[in-house]
């Protein structure tokens, strides 16, 4: 069921692009789109289930550096719990580099990330590219997929 989602955005997104190929988002929407990009790794990194629930909805597929698993949104919000309850916190965050693409109510951010954190005391830092799609659904962009790499 999830696969079927993943395909039916994707598919929207290629057919939305055969008659609008890449649109460049405006200010306004490219502001909306990296509000709401900041929002959903935020929200995770503070155990923000609640936002995080309603920007990742149910359906989502993602694809973590590292991870063989891929994660739904039950993981999303699991993993976002135990970072918290590990005594994770975000120390800081990051977007040097993110390009978007438009394909009507679908986005696609292509970006560069930095991600600082500490764990009992110990800061460590890892960086790596992100690909992520948004959705806008009833006004609102959420985010149902990405997929991230890490830096060595």
């Amino acid at each position: 069921m999830h696969r079927r989602l993943f395909t039916l955005a994707v598919t929207i997104a290629i057919l939305a692009g055969s008659s609008a190929t890449g649109l460049a988002a405006s200010a306004d929407e490219r502001s909306q789109l990296l509000t709401v990009r900041e929002a959903v790794w935020r929200s995770w990194f503070a155990n923000d289930v609640s936002t995080l629930g309603k920007l990742v909805p149910p359906g989502t597929i993602v694809i973590s550096a590292g991870e063989p698993q891929w994660k739904h949104q039950d993981e999303v919000l699991q993993s976002a719990v135990q970072f918290h309850a590990d005594g994770g916190k975000l120390v800081r965050l990051e977007f040097p580099r993110t390009e978007i693409q438009r394909f009507g109510d679908v986005a696609i951010l292509y970006s560069a990330y930095i991600v600082e954190t500490e764990m009992k005391g110990k800061r460590s830092v890892s960086s790596g590219r992100a690909t992520e799609v948004f959705v806008l659904q009833d006004g609102q962009w959420t985010n149902p997929g990405w997929h991230t790499d890490a830096e060595k």
